[in-house]
């Protein structure tokens, strides 16, 4: 029971409390103890255990160990919340996976067939405004061909961490009721090494048409976030908000507490900030900096999956993905870890940059929470 505290302190607590409950135990003897809590007067109960059952799925897979999380796991976790939506769920791979999202298919072709690359997609809701949100499904990433050190490989089982965080947002807008009509889309692969792997060098061309010169095969997640988005884009999208565990520029910039978001809206932007401060999900907004443009044309290809010189990678990587992306679009480079064990935040799997969104989403959306 929370007792003595009012207004934004009583929901951070009521919130903190929850999350600081979480344990990923399922690999222990005895299950841990599960958070319940009596809200005080004041705050929205419902609301605070919405955010806080979210955050438990989006911790619960990144978690996982990626022997028991691959491309499949994560198509069965999508189809496990759509079930309990009464959402629809539709996967492509195979050969209609090697024509439809070329790079998608390109990144996963050399892993087992049993951790085979897919384009996962959901849709809920019939009326309202669009919403779309895409998240980076790498289950597993070894660098590929160029591959990473064994220090750097150590947390690759987060790759997957931008599907997360978006069925995340997926799951606590479908509890909530929003009206909106909702897709989600999850380009889910393992970036493995072996004889089909992709290859330094190569040029390959994306689903929208537009050619890509692979400069580092490690930098493999604008890959598949490029043909998804590009499908995004194909319909009506409304706004489009991707999550991806992008680039070491984005940590380097604002390190893992802080999740660096790009947009071109500046009502949007305004929102995300002001939500993110709200819902204790602090959030910054770094720039789509045009100039920057040029370093992502190699002059052999379209595009320059990996431009040489180190200099404003999270920028280049988010300019890269815009060239695929909706008109209205938001990026989010989400770490998805916390290092060490904080409050409301034990070492492991977080959720990021999703409160922000969810709390932005009535200003953006011209919308407003109605469910229970």
């Amino acid at each position: 029971r929370l007792e003595g505290a009012e207004g934004d302190e009583a929901r951070e607590l009521a919130l903190g409390w929850l999350l600081e409950g979480y344990r990923f135990a399922r690999y222990k003897e005895r299950e841990a103890p599960r958070a319940r809590l009596l809200a005080p007067e004041g705050v929205d109960a419902a609301a605070v255990e919405r955010l806080a059952e979210a955050e438990r799925l989006a911790r619960d897979l990144i978690n996982a160990p990626a022997n028991e999380l691959g491309p499949a796991e994560l198509e069965a976790a999508v189809r496990e919340v759509a079930g309990r939506f009464g959402a629809a769920v539709a996967v492509v791979r195979g050969e209609a996976l090697a024509e439809g999202f070329p790079l998608v298919a390109t990144v996963g072709r050399a892993a087992p067939a049993h951790r085979a690359p897919r384009l996962i997609g959901m849709e809920w809701g019939a009326e309202g405004p669009a919403l779309t949100l895409v998240g980076k499904g790498v289950c597993f990433d070894t660098g590929g061909l160029d591959i990473k050190p064994s220090a750097s490989m150590l947390l690759m089982k987060k790759d997957m961490g931008g599907a997360a965080c978006a069925l995340a947002c997926a799951q606590a807008i479908m509890a909530a009721g929003l009206r909106v009509r909702l897709r989600l889309l999850v380009p889910a692969v393992e970036n493995a090494v072996g004889g089909d792997a992709f290859r330094p060098g190569d040029i390959l061309r994306s689903r929208k048409g537009l050619t890509v010169e692979v400069n580092n095969t490690d930098a493999e997640g604008r890959l598949i976030l490029a043909d998804a988005l590009t499908y995004a884009a194909e319909g009506e999208p409304g706004l489009t908000a991707s999550f991806a565990t992008l680039t070491g520029a984005a940590r380097v910039a604002v390190g893992p507490d802080l999740a660096p978001f790009f947009t071109d809206d500046e009502g949007l932007a305004g929102a995300l900030t002001r939500g993110g401060a709200a819902w204790f999900d602090p959030v910054w907004r770094l720039p789509f900096h045009e100039p920057y443009e040029a370093l992502i044309e190699p002059g052999i290809a379209d595009l320059d999956n990996a431009p040489s010189g180190g200099m404003a990678g999270a920028i280049t990587a988010a300019l890269f993905l815009r060239r695929f992306a909706p008109a209205a679009y938001v990026h989010f480079d989400v770490f998805a870890w916390s290092q060490t064990d904080q409050p409301g935040r034990p070492k492991g799997g977080l959720w990021q940059g999703g409160r922000a969104l969810l709390a932005a989403l009535p200003e953006a959306l011209g919308l407003r929470w109605t469910g229970a």
